[in-house]
């Protein structure tokens, strides 16, 4: 059982402080997440926005428009920067708000920062512009870039108390993310194209005729673009049926954000899955309206008592 602190005694000023400036981070660059951790009690909420800061950063030195030899220089700075955290080393007056917020929360929550270490090695992947042959391949570098970030977040969520199978929660929260990280590939086909990025399998591309590459808003001539589509889909829909196991071992608020966070991803899905060649013609995304419905969906706690009801049934 993985647990989680609820409360927290008093915070300083210069750590709040620290904690606004990654909240905001959060809200202005990553809705999508915003709409999930909003639902969650604040010192959860906070601790999430805090991995999503030092995530963020990472991440934009690798979608950055430097030389790729110091955009890896920048990256071990990163990672040296983390061991510092991880050594209680970083003070409550030290000038990197990001780092006062992650040494803050890691205090709190058991986080297994080894997590950000593989969010980095997969963006270092990234730099050296790998390329993946197969799914096996794929899913090695989404589950560092990705799973790992759900591992990273069960660590603040903690597992409810006696829930059978809890043991399991960090493969599902790890699987969920790799569910998350294949719509994003997806949704982003033409957009990593164009940033001379190729992310879905070297064989799925050849077996449906897609080779030659995104670079325009139609596919490949003689493609079969809708198939390769459909199948990325149902493999990203097992993993979502997998990772969603997950809820019913969450405490309700908790369930919700996840929940709320997976159900956009889902939902992004059923668009791509409705008309394939709209992620060649630009982003596929959601109103607000319908975000809004997901969260509450998530916080009625619908998605938990359905995955709990499929459980029984497969034990009976």
């Amino acid at each position: 059982m993985i647990r989680a602190v609820e409360s927290e005694p008093h915070t300083s000023a210069p750590v709040l402080a620290a904690y606004r400036y990654c909240e905001a981070v959060t809200g202005h660059q990553a809705r999508n997440f915003a709409y999930g951790i909003r639902l969650l009690p604040t010192p959860k909420r906070r601790a999430m926005s805090a991995l999503y800061a030092f995530s963020r950063r990472v991440d934009d030195i690798g979608d950055g428009a430097l030389a790729d030899d110091v955009k890896t220089a920048r990256l071990e700075d990163t990672r040296a920067l983390l061991a510092r955290i991880r050594d209680g080393a970083v003070d409550e007056d030290d000038t990197d708000p990001v780092a006062v917020a992650l040494a803050h929360a890691a205090a709190h929550f058991p986080i297994p920062l080894g997590g950000l270490d593989e969010l980095i090695d997969g963006v270092r992947m990234d730099v050296r512009g790998e390329t993946y042959e197969t799914w096996d391949d794929l899913k090695a570098y989404c589950r560092c870039v990705a799973g790992a970030i759900g591992r990273l977040s069960l660590g603040v969520f903690g597992t409810e108390r006696g829930a059978r199978g809890a043991e399991r929660a960090p493969e599902y929260a790890d699987t969920l993310g790799l569910a998350l990280q294949l719509t994003n590939i997806l949704r982003d086909v033409r957009e990593d194209a164009e940033g001379g990025r190729t992310y879905l399998p070297a064989d799925d591309l050849a077996k449906f005729g897609c080779s030659a590459g995104f670079a325009g808003p139609t596919p490949p001539e003689g493609s079969d673009f809708a198939g390769l589509v459909h199948f990325e889909v149902r493999r990203a829909r097992a993993l979502f049926a997998e990772g969603y196991r997950l809820l019913p071992l969450l405490d309700r608020r908790s369930g919700a954000c996840v929940a709320a966070m997976a159900g956009i991803y889902r939902r992004l899905l059923d668009r791509i899955e409705r008309d394939p060649e709209a992620v060649l013609r630009g982003r596929v995304s959601l109103p607000g309206h319908e975000k809004a419905y997901v969260a509450v969906r998530g916080l009625s706690g619908l998605d938990t008592r359905h995955v709990t009801r499929r459980t029984v049934r497969r034990r009976a």
